[in-house]
């Protein structure tokens, strides 16, 4: 266990957790909603500090980070646990574990073996990723100062649900983001992820105002997400307050855990949503889950030239010169070197 960050102490032994946007006010011997975080005489504790059950060398385009160091390797890890309940999640297993297997989980690794595992993979930077990297938190800032020191990046994939003031505290040490924004709607936020739209738009403002590089996902769902008039929501969110040259990755939907009911999302679907970016201004709007249908490819929002080829994760072609387009010289928002 480690004494958690962000709490206030209140009478009669319960706490009101900082952490997160759900504010949680946990009573005695009570967990918070994300399950890993525990009220144990008026002290917060978490319960996942080091308990790692996921731990991988990844394509840094996994993430998925298309404008972050292309073609490096990123060393990913998690702990169980998540603040939201989406119905679509694919690491269901590790986020959403029952309250009895959150203590013991994993192994117990220090953020000092992170760091060593990471460097000597050959990797130029760190995600904590796979479940919620807030719900962990203490463990992931004591990596990423680490991390920093060592010359290494960091980068959080995330619901983008972190409060302000424990964002600031990790900001520092923080390189990059990929923030889900799930949908446009507050029904979809509460019917399908459990949390609201307002308090994520206010979150990745507050990243990007921090300097953060900032990509975003939106996982289209049909009949959930998929309306033109969701897309045109994100779409013009992200032009006026992330700048135009954020890029967009709309990924195809596989059925799974509780949202079986629904199809897979058809290509069209997604190249609706690339049109969609295109005309609200966005330069780069990428397909993801379809390799090889050239929706992965950055082509130049000034000249139309390629800039890279990608297949999947794979980088087959690089022409950016440093952040800049070979043909026109347009230099291109991103983290190159």
């Amino acid at each position: 266990m480690k004494k958690a960050l962000f709490y206030q102490q209140l009478e009669g032994e319960r706490v009101l957790c900082g952490l997160c946007r759900l504010r949680c006010l946990i009573g005695p011997g009570e967990r918070g909603h994300c399950r890993v975080r525990e009220n144990r005489d008026g002290v917060l504790y978490s319960l996942v500090y080091g308990r790692l059950v996921a731990e991988h060398v990844d394509p840094i385009e996994k993430k998925p980070l298309f404008h972050f160091l292309p073609g490096s390797r990123s060393y990913s890890v998690a702990t169980v646990g998540c603040n939201f309940r989406c119905l679509h999640c694919q690491n269901y297993g590790i986020s959403q574990p029952e309250e009895r297997g959150v203590v013991g989980s994993g192994s117990f690794v220090a953020p000092e073996t992170v760091v060593e595992r990471a460097i000597a993979a050959g990797c130029s930077s760190i995600s904590y990723t796979y479940t919620e990297p807030t719900i962990y938190f203490e463990y992931a800032l004591e990596i990423a100062r680490l991390a920093k020191a060592a010359g290494l990046k960091n980068v959080f994939v995330t619901n983008g649900y972190i409060t302000n003031e424990a964002l600031a505290a990790i900001a520092p040490f923080l390189d990059a983001a990929n923030i889900d924004l799930k949908g446009f709607s507050e029904t979809f936020y509460r019917e399908v992820v459990g949390a609201s739209l307002a308090q994520v738009l206010e979150c990745i403002k507050e990243y990007k105002r921090l300097g953060i590089w900032l990509e975003i996902t939106t996982l289209v769902i049909p009949n959930r997400n998929d309306d033109p008039e969701q897309l045109r929501g994100i779409a013009a969110f992200i032009a006026t307050e992330l700048g135009r040259q954020t890029p967009w990755h709309v990924s195809q939907f596989h059925p799974t855990f509780q949202l079986t009911s629904e199809p897979r999302t058809p290509v069209a679907t997604l190249r609706m949503a690339l049109a969609i970016g295109q005309e609200a201004g966005l330069g780069f709007v990428y397909e993801g889950n379809v390799p090889g249908n050239g929706g992965e490819n950055s082509c130049c929002p000034s000249c139309g030239g390629l800039l890279v080829k990608r297949y999947g994760y794979i980088i087959e072609k690089n022409l950016l010169a440093r952040g800049r387009c070979p043909g026109c010289g347009l230099a291109v928002d991103g983290v190159w070197e």
